[in-house]
């Protein structure tokens, strides 16, 4: 039976086991909202699931608990940080109040990020530039890690690179989370636990081969993840993969050249406020007509009707905020030792 609980109560948890930890009590409230908020989305391999690593990474002093961002480079509608391994959703929610700002007076507000640490679930993120009637873009890469392969490669070089981003409608808004890969390393680490297979032959071992065996990752040589598009079309993701190396580590001036020591991010995220543009109005209708009119294209006979990105975490959202959380089997078990390492009481199921 899947157990819920309490989104409220799982932020309540993860705050305190944070805060304990070490972590200065903002920096603990801002990253347990948007692992919560991962799991309300339906990301389960990005919400709660990486609260044990994280405070894996607070023990061993390899994510800062104290301090703020530096300011490496300013312009009026451009900034870019040393975030110096601080908690990545904390880094990125006062990235964008501050693009917002920015936004507000020029029209687009961006900010690059160097020496973050990890920063969960990027689709947690978009809403927050919504809720203000902004779009916003977000991207992230990893330069100590390489485990995706560029196109007609059999070895990783670079990270899965997720890309998200949201912008308002007059009704619904439109808010996707993909990675440059056909799936990412938290998923494949996961079945290699739990023992399954991916949906499909989404790795390259190192003979080759199309698989959906995880365990190729384990092998030596390993194997690696395939680009977005797989064995036939994944030119299409290695260039997609590309533009969010540029977009991060080039833009942060650091990354795969210089090295990296430790797992963490470079960040590269953008509000653009439509107000600057073609007026608020203009955008709403044209992002509404293509919403409208991408719902009731004809599908299929029996298949359900289209469904715009977004719109399934949202409604999952709304529900598990009402319901309850229903976690992944492994995260609380998985919790429960740094529960009794640190002195906090793990959260009763509804």
């Amino acid at each position: 039976m899947t157990q819920r609980y309490a989104a409220t109560t799982l932020v309540s948890f993860a705050i305190d086991l944070l805060v304990r930890a070490g972590l200065e009590k903002d920096k603990a409230r801002a990253t347990a909202a948007i692992l919560v908020e991962g799991d309300l989305m339906g990301h389960s391999t990005h919400g709660l699931q990486l609260l044990g690593p994280y405070l894996g990474e607070l023990e061993a002093g390899r994510m800062a608990k104290t301090g703020e961002p530096t300011v490496i480079a300013e312009r009026p509608a451009v900034l870019t940080w040393d975030g110096h391994y601080l908690p990545g959703p904390w880094l990125v929610l006062k990235a964008i109040h501050a693009a917002i700002d920015r936004a507000r007076t020029y029209g687009t507000g961006t900010v690059v990020i160097n020496h973050a640490h990890h920063i969960a679930c990027l689709a947690a993120y978009p809403m927050r530039a919504i809720e203000q009637g902004m779009a916003l873009l977000i991207a992230s890469s990893d330069p100590h890690s390489g485990s995706v392969a560029p196109f007609g490669a059999i070895a990783g070089r670079y990270t899965p690179n997720p890309i998200a981003g949201g912008w308002p409608t007059k009704t619904t808004p439109v808010i996707f989370d993909i990675s440059a890969s056909t799936t990412t390393n938290g998923m494949v680490a996961r079945l290699n636990r739990t023992g399954g297979k991916l949906g499909g032959p989404w790795l390259v071992d190192n003979q080759g081969n199309a698989t959906d065996d995880p365990a190729s990752f384990l092998t030596d040589p390993p194997g690696a993840v395939l680009p977005l598009g797989g064995m036939e079309l994944g030119h299409k993701g290695f260039a997609l993969g590309l533009l969010v190396e540029m977009l991060t580590s080039g833009l942060a001036g650091s990354g795969r050249a210089v090295g990296s020591k430790q797992w963490g991010a470079r960040v590269f995220l953008q509000v653009i406020d439509p107000a600057a543009f073609g007026g608020v109005d203009a955008f709403r209708k044209e992002t509404e007509w293509l919403a409208q009119a991408c719902r009731t294209a004809p599908v299929r006979p029996g298949n359900p009707p289209v469904r715009m990105p977004g719109e399934r975490g949202l409604k999952l959202r709304a529900q598990q905020q009402a319901d309850g959380v229903a976690l992944h089997p492994e995260i609380m078990p998985g919790l429960q030792p740094w529960a009794d390492k640190l002195g906090v009481t793990v959260p009763k199921a509804l």
